[in-house]
């Protein structure tokens, strides 16, 4: 679908959201040097260090008259870049963005700009990130609270929840890969910055847990999405803001820093993980891997040690040592072994988990992998995919203190397991072969991806993988 305008649909009367008329080539036109300078310096913008050459609009909705005071775009926009030296052709993304459309920005909005209009048919006018003023944020809860249909753009809210009006909303500044608001301290809304097509995840999952009760998943309380060339895509959406929340990872430095025992919390999240292992599988189908899938799964974790190594020199002297942990996996699967798998949440981490402040722990954010497919994020996999992700945060959080607590990761991830096996009734230290095989995968990636973005974080999945290309190590 190309540059497109999606036309006019139900609007709540308090938001008053239309259909823009106004060509969208000359809009496009208008916006692309703009774009082009502020796309790349956004946090959860994935095509860094890539040029970019140009843009498709995609969909383009107004939802405040841009003729007003205060003007509001919805687009979908799809960005071509050029390929890095030496690296195949990627597929372009698409992007959501919200444009804010003023006169001038007011002192307070400074941050948010994106630049000033010199042609087409913003002309004259200012164009800023809308979410960070109130007034657009605001715009889209109320779109959510009346069910709203903007042209493609469905606002949908689950039976039985309400949302009440007046809800101040503010931007979180501290995710990466999409952006969140919160209204109060009530609900909290998640936008969807690079969009794929097909079921998502972070909504459907927690919107199964919720049909069977897990209470350790904040239910959806409503979302916005849409449909384009007769395929679906999931926009946002809001759940229940736990007021008060400790970030996992932030709690967890914390107690480090303190020299606080954290065993105790650590124990409570595998239970909590277990949990919600427990009720996906209830809720979803599960299916067995045998040798076939196994060799497919082994192959697929040879393949991105092979890339790896090719981006990340240092993995070399390690590989022979990584590859061992496939192979023997792959020697278990041939002997005739086979394992359940079932949907999990696919990127576990500290930083994916909030502890409320009575003590009880919430997994938040089941988008997955985003650099992965959504295809096979959506994959039934082994749950200790999940518990290698929480044994390697516990590592990270380890290795960021002054001197590095190899003994506090290692307490941790103990705990972690064993309150695991007090819900689930198996230990994931039992399955060692498999956990060191999926703990190397998550490692190797964390190599590339300090390598590329941080690398004076290197040093801490490094460790990892020498201790994993040494012998099996569940804990």
């Amino acid at each position: 679908m190309a540059e497109t305008v999606t036309p006019s649909g139900t609007t709540p009367p308090s938001t008053t959201p239309s259909s823009t008329s106004t060509g969208t080539t000359p809009l496009l036109a208008s916006l692309d040097p703009l774009l082009r300078e502020w796309l790349p310096r956004q946090r959860w913008f994935a095509g860094k260090g890539r040029p970019v050459t140009g843009f498709t609009l995609v969909a383009a909705t107004e939802l405040l008259p841009v003729e007003g005071r205060l003007g509001l775009y919805h687009l979908l926009l799809r960005v071509h870049q050029s390929a890095a030296p030496g690296a195949p052709p990627q597929p372009d993304d698409c992007y959501q963005l919200l444009i804010g459309v003023r006169e001038a920005l007011p002192p307070r909005l400074a941050p948010a700009l994106i630049g000033h209009v010199s042609s087409g048919p913003l002309a004259g006018r200012t164009v800023y990130e809308a979410l960070h003023d109130p007034r657009p944020a605001e715009v889209l809860l109320e779109a959510l609270r009346t069910r709203a249909r903007v042209g493609a753009l469905a606002f949908e809210r689950a039976e039985g929840q309400e949302i009440r009006d007046g809800l101040v909303a503010r931007l979180l500044t501290s995710e990466q890969s999409n952006s969140s608001v919160v209204y109060g301290d009530t609900f909290i809304l998640k936008l969807l910055r690079r969009v794929t097509p097909g079921v998502n995840p972070d909504l459907e999952l927690p919107l199964a847990l919720a049909r069977e009760g897990c209470a350790r998943v904040p239910a959806p309380v409503a979302w916005l999405h849409t449909e384009l060339d007769a395929e679906p895509y999931v926009l946002a959406v809001l759940q229940p803001y736990v007021s008060g929340a400790a970030d996992g990872w932030e709690l967890a430095l914390r107690e480090l820093a303190k020299g606080e025992d954290f065993a105790a919390e650590a124990r409570a999240l595998g239970r909590a993980t277990a949990e919600v292992h427990t009720a996906l599988a209830r809720a979803l189908p599960t299916v067995t891997l045998g040798q076939a899938q196994l060799r497919q799964l082994v192959d697929g974790m040879a393949e991105r040690l092979t890339a790896a190594v090719r981006a990340v020199p240092a993995l070399r002297p390690y590989e022979p040592g990584l590859r061992s942990a496939y192979a023997a996996l792959a020697d278990l699967a041939a002997e005739g072994r086979t394992w359940t798998a079932q949907r999990v949440h696919g990127d576990l981490h500290l930083g994916q988990c909030l502890r409320s402040p009575s003590g009880s722990w919430s997994l938040i954010d089941f988008e997955g992998e985003p650099s992965r497919p959504l295809a096979e994020r959506r994959l039934p996999q082994p749950v200790v995919r999940d518990v290698a992700g929480m044994l390697r945060s516990f590592d990270y959080a380890a290795h960021s203190a002054r001197p590095p607590a190899p003994d506090w990761a290692h307490t941790c991830r103990s705990a972690y397991c064993s309150g695991y096996a007090e819900v689930a009734g198996r230990d994931p230290r039992t399955d060692p072969v498999l956990l060191r095989a999926y703990e190397t995968d998550k490692a190797v990636y964390e190599v590339v991806y300090e390598a590329r973005h941080r690398p004076e974080w290197l040093p801490v999945p490094l460790s990892a993988v020498r201790r994993l290309a040494a012998a099996p190590d569940p804990a």
